[in-house]
């Protein structure tokens, strides 16, 4: 798939969202790039929920607002070889996945953020680490 088809299709699926799930939400940006996660031999971030936080930590701004990443070329490398991958349903769940994450942080709750740090600490063991 194309990075624009991908663009394209990501659009589409927030269009599909009741905007109840997206209140709030300042944007959803398809990057081109890849974004291998720290230290760990290839594993890649699909996509990210990005939160400024409260205004005041750090110098951060309520006007950052609150944001969805999503690495095409994360998904090209998970693709690569394997000619039955499917980029609807892989595309479906990271979305839902980081607009989960929108809902949740709206809502003081850190339900999803504790699952994440259980699958981290799966992939530190799991899979090898590059050299810092």
């Amino acid at each position: 798939m194309t990075y624009d088809a991908f663009k394209s299709l990501a659009e589409t699926m927030l269009s599909e969202i009741p905007d109840e799930f997206t209140q709030g939400l300042q944007g959803v940006h398809v990057l081109e790039e890849a974004k291998p996660e720290r230290e760990l031999i290839g594993v890649y971030r699909m996509g990210e929920y990005l939160d400024p936080g409260m205004d005041h930590f750090l110098g951060g701004s309520g006007g950052l607002g609150r944001h969805i990443a999503l690495y095409y070329g994360s998904f090209f490398r998970l693709a690569r070889g394997r000619p039955n991958f499917d980029w609807e349903a892989e595309l479906w769940e990271v979305l839902t996945h980081e607009l989960r994450h929108h809902v949740e942080s709206r809502a003081g709750d850190d339900s999803l953020i504790r699952e994440d740090q259980r699958r981290d600490r799966y992939f530190n063991k799991h899979f090898k680490r590059s050299k810092p």
